[in-house]
């Protein structure tokens, strides 16, 4: 792959090994055009020291800047901003993953076509600090919105609930999240005959941990078991594992599994009867992980707010719930136990909404439209 042109050259704060819906997102739609034949080079974050400044993943070129220090759940890095630029520049196309920090200050100036996507907005505890850099990243993402040919939101739902709404709406395109089924996997996890109820993500305030396993402790069923994956030593921003630990109490039917590696993600799924994303706000726009789950055939809990509750909606795959509410969620848990839906047409559907191929068709012909709007201004 040739270091001075691109045919799409992709800015981000967090890329591969990090773990996160945007994260997986970026590298989904770099992988899947590079496989397409279309050259690609993403510019992040070195956010750990131990990662090479530059290889190649999966046909993807990786520049990592390093950082200087860590703010919240962003990095500082300046050079990340010179080497995004300088990147972005030579490529035919660049993109955006926003919320980011620096967005405003790489979009400035540049010659290329921007295409944005915009995830979620940035959520962060009440004080004077944290509001002050959520006024910085938003005016920061604005800038870059407005100097974009598209911004590609995830649902329109969300969009129109964000804050960033009067910025988003004049190039808004609408493209789902490229969501690769699991591969097939055995239920190594299952303990016993009883209900098996299942979160995967990361361990943070965001996802409403504690009310899922409130839920979960008024179930009376002794074989009932709730499975919860994911990170809680590296997580941008912090883990909120101690709370999470802290309402299983005493509880022997719930598992802390930790990380769970990619060859073992199928064995996950494959092991679930229901699979729950208890979110309790918009910090996040649509929930990769429950459309996966989905397309692995397990029906979703999900909460009712902008974006999330949007994988339910279209397939019509599981129920939503009132963010918050563990009452809510241990009656959806009882109501899909009894009456469980068909897990083969559910899939089906899931797919049909969700494939890869047809995401990385729509993000082609946002790039192909780029390009022709550069070729046509000069």
């Amino acid at each position: 792959m040739s270091p001075e042109h691109d045919d799409f050259a992709i800015a981000l704060t967090y890329y591969a090994p990090y773990v996160s819906g945007l994260t997986n997102m970026a590298r989904d739609i770099a992988e899947g055009l590079a496989a397409r034949g279309r050259r690609v080079t993403v510019v992040t974050s070195r956010f750990d020291g131990s990662l090479p400044r530059t290889e190649e993943i999966n046909g993807v070129r990786v520049l990592r800047a390093p950082v200087l220090a860590r703010l919240g759940r962003g990095v500082i890095s300046p050079h990340l901003v010179r080497l995004s630029r300088s990147t972005i520049a030579k490529a035919t196309v660049g993109a955006l993953q926003l919320p980011m920090l620096e967005a405003g200050a790489i979009a400035a100036g540049l010659r290329t076509p921007l295409v944005c996507t915009y995830h979620c907005d940035v959520t962060l505890p009440p004080g004077a600090i944290n509001t002050a850099q959520r006024l910085i990243v938003d005016a920061s993402n604005r800038l870059a919105m407005r100097r974009s040919a598209a911004v590609a939101v995830t649902s329109e739902d969300y969009a129109r609930h964000s804050r960033m709404w009067p910025a988003i709406e004049p190039s808004m395109v609408v493209v789902a999240p490229p969501c690769p089924p699991p591969p097939p996997g055995l239920p190594s996890y299952r303990e016993t005959d009883g209900l098996h109820v299942g979160f995967l993500g990361r361990i943070v305030r965001e996802k409403g941990l504690a009310f899922l396993v409130r839920g979960f402790r008024a179930l009376p069923d002794p074989d009932a078991r709730l499975l919860i994956g994911g990170d809680f030593t590296h997580v941008a921003g912090g883990s909120v594992i101690d709370d999470v630990r802290a309402a299983i109490g005493d509880d022997p039917r719930v598992r802390l599994l930790g990380f769970v590696p990619e060859d073992r993600i199928g064995d996950f799924y494959a092991s679930l009867d229901v699979f729950t994303l208890p979110s309790i706000n918009a910090f996040e726009a649509f929930g990769i992980v429950q459309a996966v789950a989905m397309l692995a055939g397990v029906p979703v809990i999900s909460s009712d707010i902008p974006g999330v509750r949007q994988p339910v909606a279209r397939t019509g795959f599981g129920t939503v719930v009132p963010p918050a509410d563990s009452p809510a969620i241990t009656r959806a848990i009882q109501a899909l136990a009894a009456d469980p839906p068909d897990r083969v047409a559910g899939a089906a559907r899931a797919h049909e909404a969700f494939s890869v191929s047809s995401v990385l068709d729509g993000y082609e012909v946002l790039l192909d439209k780029a390009a022709h709007q550069r070729r046509t201004a000069r």
